[in-house]
């Protein structure tokens, strides 16, 4: 059943980084140039922004609450093979990990209450840094967790 959560968590958060990803680059985007064709990075960002922000807050509790459940047996089992094996730096990933998505889920409430306005010339930079430090959170919390996930896998 644990391996099912675990799954269900990691595939809920590959949905939440893709879609701050494209969020977040459709804050930075230029216009385009006219007469220039769209090129991949055009195309990525060529998104509706505004309609992503409530899937992303609920995916990103979702993605959190499904993390909360695999933790009892993270901490049993993972953490209790980095402390004896003496992983510090390993263990400190996943600190600044846990820390990383609590304080991102406090944002949510700004986050969310800023894409719900129509946008302003005033709020468009508080949006684009609340998108990209939210983005950068989900892109640390995934690598982290995979990392992590796998080094238990592999034996170390």
């Amino acid at each position: 059943m644990m391996i099912t959560i675990l799954l269900l968590h990691g595939l809920c958060s590959l949905f939440l980084v893709g879609a701050l990803s494209h969020q977040a680059a459709a804050t930075w985007r230029r216009a385009p140039l006219a007469g220039r064709p769209a090129g991949v990075v055009s195309g990525f960002a060529a998104v509706r922004a505004p309609l992503y922000a409530q899937s992303i807050a609920i995916s990103y509790v979702l993605t959190m609450v499904l993390g909360d459940v695999v933790y009892g047996p993270y901490r049993v089992d993972v953490k209790t093979m980095l402390f004896d094996l003496q992983l510090w730096p390993w263990n400190g990933l996943f600190e600044i990990k846990e820390h990383l998505v609590a304080l991102g889920f406090f944002l949510l409430a700004p986050y969310l209450s800023l894409w719900r306005r129509p946008q302003e010339a005033a709020q468009l930079r508080s949006r684009r840094l609340l998108t990209t430090v939210l983005a950068a959170i989900v892109w640390y919390a995934l690598l982290a967790g995979h990392l992590l996930n796998n080094l238990k896998g592999v034996g170390f």
